[in-house]
C-alpha cells in the first residue's frame, strides 16, 4: 500500500508498512521461553509461572488432546475467567489447529447454548465452581469432552482433586498434564491462513455472530500494535516489562494483549475480575506495570479511587491504553496529568480488536480515536448509498480494509456479505476525518450500547422482555452512565390488567442475560411512539431521555 498522509503524524518508531512473520499464534510460546525460560509468563494470586514452563504446560495438553480425538477445525471452547490455565489451554488448543471459542463465564444457559449450537463445540474447558452449567449445556448438544479444573495455579503444579461430579467425557485438567512429562511439538499441519478464533458479536439484526479470525488476522494485529509502544518498551528492559491484564481473555481486546504480552517478552499479571479496592491494593504493592490496557470504566474507578494518591500511578504505570468505548477528554486529562501515558485506540471483534490507534509521542487530538494502524487503509462513504466517499470533514461510515479484518463469520454468509464487500469491512460507525486524517466518532449507525467495554445490542434484550408473560411491548436503549459510560434502559407497556414492577423485570433478565446486559432501568408506559408501519421508535426514545436529562442538570 502506498504512503497514506496520515502516517506523517505516526510516532518515530511506527513503519509505514510491515512484514509479518509467517507464522502461527502458538510459536509466540518460543520467543520468551527461549530468550527468558525462568521469568514469569503469569503471576496471578501471589503465585507464578514461568515462559519455559507456560510453554510445556501447553505442549502436554496438546499432547492429551490430540490423543483424547481434538483435531484440526473442532471447536474448542474456553469458559474460564483470567487464570493460567486459560493461556495454557488456548495454546495447546491452536497448536492442534483447532477454534477457540471464549466464553463469559456469566453467561447463563441460553446465552451458552446458543454459542455452542451455532459452533458445534466439542470440547470445553472450565472450572469445578462453574461445572455444573456445562454439564447442563452438554446434556442439550453435542460436547464430547469437558476438562475441569480449579482456578488457583497449584492445580497444574500438583494433583489435585476435582469438586464437582464427573463422568464420561470428563477429565482433570491435571491429570492430563501429568500424562505427558516430556511432551514433543504436535505434527498437525496448520497454516497462518486457518481459523483459530470465533469471536463473538452483535450485528445489525441484534443477533450475535461469531467473526472468524485466522492466525494470521491476529498475528497482524500483534505486529501493528507493538511498534506503537516502542517509544516507551525500548527503555524498558525485557526483565522488567509486565502487563496488567485485567479485560477478560474471552473477549477480543484482553486476546489481543495476551499475545502481545509473548510477543514481547512481558509478564502478564492476570486479574479475574475488576474489583477497585483490589486493583488498587495490586498497584500499590506491585513495583511497576508496563502496559495497562483497560476500559473508561476501570479508569473512571481508578482515578476517583480516594487512595489513587498512594498508588502514584505516573511513577508506577508507564503506558495505559483506552479502548473497547469512548473515553472521556476529561478523563484522559486527568491522566496526563498524574504523568501517565494514556493513548487511545478503536477496534472491534471483526478487526482482531486493532484497527485505529493513536500515536504515544505523536500529534494528538482531543476526542480522536487516531490514526489508521500500518498497512491499513480506510474509506467514509454516504450512509444512504454506502459507496460515495465523503469530502473530508463530512460525516459518514467508516469502512476499513487490512489484514487484520476478520475473514468472515461463522457459517453465516448473509450477514458476511452485508459487511464485507470487496475487502472493506463496513464498521457501522459513523465517522469524521480531519486535515491531517484523525479520525473523530460522531454517532453510530447500529443501535449497540457500550457498556464497561462490552457491545450489548438493544434487540436482544427486547427479545427477553417479550418473553415475559406480563409484557405486551418492550424497548430497550442506551443511557450515559458515568460509571460505565453507557447502561440499559427497557421502556415496557405491561398487558392489560396486571400488576408489573420493575423488580420483577429485572430479575427475569438476570436469568436470561449476562449481568452487563440487564436493564438498571426500566419505565413503564402505556404506549411506545411507533411509525407508520408499526416499529418501535428507538431512536425516539433515546432523543427523549436525552433531553430529560440534560434539561435536569
Amino acid at each position: 500500500m502506498e504512503e497514506r498522509f496520515w502516517q506523517k503524524f505516526y510516532d518515530y518508531t511506527m513503519p509505514t508498512i510491515i512484514r509479518y512473520p509467517q507464522i502461527t499464534i502458538p510459536e509466540f510460546l518460543q520467543i520468551p521461553a527461549n530468550v527468558l525460560p525462568d521469568k514469569a509468563a503469569v503471576l496471578y494470586e501471589g503465585a507464578e509461572l514461568s515462559f519455559f514452563d507456560l510453554r510445556q504446560h501447553a505442549l502436554r495438553l496438546a499432547n492429551a488432546l490430540e490423543e483424547l480425538g481434538v483435531k484440526k477445525g473442532d471447536r474448542v471452547g474456553i469458559h474460564l475467567p483470567n487464570c493460567p490455565q486459560y493461556l495454557v489451554a488456548y495454546y495447546a488448543s491452536l497448536m492442534l489447529g483447532a477454534i477457540i471459542t471464549g466464553l463469559n463465564p456469566a453467561y447463563p444457559h441460553e446465552e451458552l447454548l446458543m454459542v455452542a449450537r451455532q459452533t458445534g463445540l466439542s470440547t470445553v474447558f472450565t472450572l469445578d465452581e462453574t461445572a455444573e452449567r456445562i454439564k447442563a449445556l452438554a446434556q442439550d448438544t453435542k460436547i464430547e469432552r469437558i476438562i475441569v479444573s480449579h482456578r488457583h495455579l497449584y492445580s497444574l503444579q500438583k494433583k489435585t482433586d476435582i469438586a464437582c461430579e464427573t463422568g464420561r467425557g470428563w477429565y482433570n485438567f491435571h491429570d492430563l498434564l501429568e500424562k505427558y512429562p516430556e511432551p514433543r511439538r504436535p505434527r498437525a499441519q496448520v497454516e497462518t491462513t486457518d481459523p483459530a478464533i470465533i469471536q463473538f458479536t452483535g450485528g445489525t439484526t441484534g443477533i450475535p455472530k461469531g467473526a472468524v479470525l485466522s492466525h494470521a488476522n491476529m498475528i497482524a494485529a500483534v505486529m501493528q500494535t507493538s511498534p506503537r509502544m516502542y517509544p516507551i518498551l525500548q527503555f524498558i528492559p525485557p526483565e522488567r516489562r509486565k502487563s496488567l491484564i485485567i479485560l477478560p481473555l474471552y473477549h477480543v481486546y484482553g486476546n489481543l494483549v495476551a499475545n502481545w504480552s509473548l510477543f514481547n517478552c512481558t509478564t502478564q499479571v492476570l486479574v479475574p475480575r475488576f474489583q477497585v479496592d483490589e486493583v488498587i491494593e495490586l498497584l500499590i504493592n506491585i513495583d511497576e506495570i508496563t502496559y495497562f490496557p483497560a476500559v473508561p470504566t476501570m479508569l473512571t474507578a481508578l482515578v476517583n479511587h480516594p487512595r489513587i494518591k498512594e498508588v502514584n500511578l505516573g511513577r508506577k504505570v508507564h503506558v495505559i491504553n483506552s479502548g473497547a468505548a469512548p473515553c472521556p477528554v476529561e478523563l484522559i486529562e486527568r491522566l496526563r496529568d498524574m504523568g501517565v501515558f494514556i493513548t487511545e485506540a478503536w477496534g472491534m471483534s471483526e478487526t482482531s480488536s486493532l484497527g485505529i490507534v493513536n500515536p504515544i509521542l505523536g500529534k494528538k487530538k482531543p476526542g480522536s480515536i487516531g490514526l489508521p494502524a500500518p498497512d491499513n487503509d480506510i474509506k467514509i462513504v454516504d450512509v444512504v448509498d454506502g459507496k460515495t466517499e465523503v469530502p473530508r470533514g463530512q460525516p459518514g461510515e467508516l469502512l476499513i480494509k487490512g489484514p487484520s479484518v476478520m475473514m468472515g463469520y461463522w457459517n453465516n454468509p448473509e450477514e458476511t456479505a452485508q459487511v464485507l464487500k470487496d475487502g472493506w469491512l463496513y464498521t457501522g460507525d459513523i465517522v469524521v476525518q480531519d486535515e491531517d486524517g484523525f479520525i473523530f466518532i460522531v454517532d453510530r449507525k447500529k443501535d449497540m450500547i457500550i457498556a464497561g467495554g462490552f457491545n450489548v445490542y438493544p434487540r436482544e434484550i427486547d427479545e427477553v422482555l417479550y418473553r415475559h408473560p406480563k409484557v405486551k411491548e418492550a424497548v430497550t436503549v442506551g443511557i450515559p452512565d458515568p460509571y460505565r459510560g453507557e447502561t440499559v434502559k427497557a421502556f415496557i407497556v405491561p398487558k392489560e390488567g396486571v400488576e408489573l414492577t420493575a423488580e420483577e423485570i429485572i430479575a427475569f433478565c438476570k436469568e436470561k442475560l449476562a449481568p452487563y446486559k440487564v436493564p438498571k432501568e426500566v419505565e413503564f408506559r402505556s404506549s411506545l411512539p411507533q411509525s407508520a408501519a408499526g416499529k418501535i421508535l428507538r431512536k425516539v426514545l433515546r432523543e427523549e431521555e436525552m433531553k430529560k436529562r440534560e434539561s435536569g442538570r
